[in-house]
């Protein structure tokens, strides 16, 4: 088998991180100016492309040959720029990035390199990131530039020699990344899954655009009448600075106020008699949901086919493997609770602001509440939209051989209901609307949102007990309470806190509930992983493993991670409730890949994903309940690496995407 890496740096006057890859390349104007590439991890070399030099035929038949494993950081992007021009099969490709953030590391070639110890040049990484803006991105035209829009090759001569090396040292990094992590490859299955991602991607999503078109209007409108108001309420120059509301605010309540976050404001309008406050506070809230930025993002992205790609990155949480939102970040889109959205978009369509201010009132919320359903499929078609039942309470409650919650999602499916009912000694049938012991859902729905992972009072405060009237005093008996009702889920976080310490300690490996703990250490490229094996055979890295004193001065795991607040690359620590929550998230993540390749196999366009959800296009037929019916009897079936873990899925049609 032969192995060619590759790097190429192209041009397109599409803004990649604002349009993503897809419609970067379909630009008129994309090229490709250098193609770096080493045989077999040898010396790289160099083709000049955009100076006139050509790609030799024997790495052109490459690029198509079956025996020829094609390398490169963030694969999808060469690929898929050379798939403009040549024949060169997805499966041939094998992504370096991928491997990356399976072993744990971070995504970025730049972090990726420092992360792994191999030497850095920050000059070099600096430098890089202008020559790209130089060379890659359009220039503004000026009289010292002789108004051209492009900088060539010719126009800066030794930048373009420096652009060339930066072009070669890519490769060489890449390469090194690969032979660092050479004993730990990625399985077979997450190719497959990573191909999958590629197909999924690359096909896209059609975009209304006639709707993302009225929402950018429509909030246009609203936005200048609030500020308009509230300008002249308050004779200030901008309402929406913080500082400047402020200093209005503590001068007519007579009192200085803290922030003014959203529990700041809403608990400031139930409490005070102020109207004029008042108003402009309800104001605020409105003027803070005037945001159209997801479908500014759907418009900047979104392709001449009105098809979107590239929303979903794989691996992209490299802790448990999970997708990740990338452009319009459809991950965290809101949710719609309007019980008229057929006719809330057609008023946006049509631009009646109006007709929207007279029935729905709040037009932002009303805007927030349509991004979903600005996804929508082609012509002659319409979306089976199938999710997950509580796949997560289902993962832990198998995994810990939690029995009455297994019985609860063998039968009736309600597991608030039934925690409750476990909780507070009460029987589920009295847990039903009308009865005084119904109130008491509420506190099991919370136990069961908060508390899986470890969580304690802090976690229900979190996840929004003190809103949902409960009394803070009354959290810490729900904490005790969820536990003694759930001791085989607390035993598994003490069981996998002490198989993790035992096995750093010792360097022997230890099971828990079907997951392997092992220490992997390559010592010749300088590798030390702490790993734990799932049911699916995946592996979860944690980087250079050791043991330290913990924030109550016990024995603490500490490994090498991405910090998710400062982005940094540093030491962090885990307990017994962080590594279940990363192995039922795994789980949940391996649970939807395996059914994405069954519905996959079985025919079924996906063309998006989010979370435990798949958003399938089918033909508009009389058979769409069947076709919906086969697709939730698809992602039921029982999974051969996970035997007794009853899996359920419900969905509905729809002629756009929404919340059912």
């Amino acid at each position: 088998m032969n192995h060619l890496s590759i790097d190429i740096e192209t041009y397109s006057s599409i803004d990649i991180k604002k349009a993503g890859l897809y419609k970067y390349v379909q630009s008129p104007d994309f090229e490709i100016l250098l193609f770096a590439y080493s045989w077999n991890f040898g010396p790289v070399q160099i083709v000049d492309l955009a100076q006139g030099e050509r790609i030799p035929d024997g790495v052109i038949w490459a690029l198509q040959d079956q025996n020829t494993i094609k390398h490169a950081y963030n694969a999808a992007f060469e690929w898929y720029c050379l798939s403009r021009y040549f024949n060169t099969p997805l499966h041939q490709w094998h992504c370096t990035m991928l491997h990356s953030l399976y072993c744990g590391y971070p995504m970025g070639l730049g972090n990726a390199t420092t992360a792994l110890g191999l030497p850095e040049d920050k000059r070099k990484m600096s430098v890089g990131k202008a020559l790209i803006k130089t060379f890659c991105t359009p220039c503004k035209p000026t009289k010292s530039n002789g108004n051209r829009t492009r900088t060539l090759p010719h126009h800066e001569p030794e930048k373009w020699q420096l652009f060339k090396e930066y072009n070669r040292q890519d490769v060489v990094a890449e390469m090194e990344i690969l032979k660092k992590l050479e004993s730990f490859p990625v399985p077979e299955q997450e190719q497959y899954y990573w191909r999958l991602d590629q197909a999924i991607n690359t096909n896209g999503i059609m975009i209304d655009q006639q709707l993302v078109d009225g929402a950018i209007y429509c909030n246009d409108v609203i936005t200048d009448e609030l500020m308009n108001e509230a300008i002249s309420i308050s004779g200030l120059d901008n309402p929406k600075s913080v500082s400047q509301l402020k200093s209005y605010l503590e001068k007519e309540i007579g009192e200085e106020l803290p922030d003014l976050t959203k529990n700041t404001v809403k608990e400031l309008i139930k409490n005070t008699d102020n109207e004029t406050v008042k108003w402009m506070l309800k104001l605020r809230q409105e003027l803070s949901k005037t945001s159209v930025k997801k479908y500014v993002a759907m418009k900047e992205t979104v392709c001449a086919d009105s098809r979107a790609r590239g929303l979903l990155q794989f691996y992209g949480a490299n802790r448990t493997g999970r997708w990740a939102g990338r452009l319009v970040q459809v991950q965290n889109l809101p949710r719609n609770n309007l019980e008229t959205l057929n006719e809330a978009r057609e008023l946006v369509k049509n631009k009646n602001v109006n007709a929207l201010k007279l029935i729905y009132g709040n037009i932002p919320d009303t805007l927030s509440q349509l991004l979903r359903t600005a996804f929508i499929p082609s012509s002659g078609n319409v979306f089976a939209i199938a999710d997950f039942s509580a796949i997560e309470a289902r993962i832990i409650a198998w995994l810990a051989g939690e029995q009455w919650r297994l019985d609860v999602f063998a039968t009736h499916g309600k597991i608030y209901e039934a925690s409750a009912s476990q909780m507070f000694g009460v029987p589920i049938e009295k847990i039903k609307k009308g009865n005084p012991e119904y109130e008491l859902r509420q506190k099991g729905k919370i136990a069961e949102l908060a508390l899986g992972y470890q969580g304690s009072t802090g976690a229900l405060i979190s996840m929004g007990a003190l809103n949902m009237g409960i009394p803070e005093e009354e959290l810490p008996e729900i904490v005790h309470r969820w536990r003694s009702a759930n001791k085989r889920i607390v035993d598994l976080w003490y069981s996998m806190e002490n198989a993790a310490i035992h096995t750093v300690k010792t360097g022997q490996p230890t099971g828990v509930r079907g997951l392997i703990f092992s220490r992997e250490i390559d010592s010749k490229n300088g590798q030390d992983f702490l790993t734990i094996t799932l049911p699916s055979e995946r592996k979860l890295f944690y980087v250079k493993p050791t043991l330290g004193e913990g924030r109550f001065g016990q024995e603490a795991i500490y490994y090498y991670g991405l910090d998710q607040d400062t982005k940094k690359w540093t030491q962090l620590q885990t307990y017994g409730g962080k590594l279940v929550e990363n192995c039922v998230q795994a789980i949940a993540r391996d649970c939807l890949a395996e059914n994405m390749m069954r519905l996959y196999q079985a025919g079924y366009k996906i063309v998006m994903h989010v979370h435990d959800e798949v958003i399938i296009e089918m033909p508009d037929t009389e058979h769409n309940d069947d076709t919906l019916k086969h697709i939730c009897d698809i992602m039921g079936q029982p999974i051969s690496w996970a035997p007794g873990l009853s899996l359920r899925a419900d969905g509905f049609v729809s002629k756009y995407y929404k919340k059912d």
